[in-house]
């Protein structure tokens, strides 16, 4: 494989492999708001603060889009982690495969 090749799958999988970090590192961050979210947190807290408005967002889209508003137990963190794990296998595997044919 020529030169451009191989920095084209080098940079994909650079990509790939920071992709897998920020999603891992995330999935992490909306497991420990679901932990804290049973023990009754403090709301000011600033590690609390910092974890609403890191996950907020994503919890309140699929909150919205799901109709989970009136729900007993809330089941957005764990789409939240299954749509992360399908983004780690459909994209980022993708990305890998696709630098590896590259080399």
């Amino acid at each position: 494989m020529d030169l451009a090749g191989s920095l084209i799958g080098n940079v994909l999988e650079a990509i790939a492999a920071v992709l897998h970090t920020v999603l891992e590192i995330y999935m992490w961050v909306i497991i420990i708001r679901a932990l804290i979210s049973w023990v009754n947190p403090d709301p000011y807290n600033p590690i609390v603060q910092f974890l609403q408005r890191v996950t907020d967002p994503v919890l309140y889209q699929i909150r919205k889009r799901l109709g989970m508003g009136n729900m007993g137990f809330d089941f957005s963190p764990i789409i939240a982690i299954l749509l992360i794990m399908f983004l780690q296998i459909a994209v980022v595997g993708s990305l890998k495969d696709l630098a590896i044919r590259l080399h």
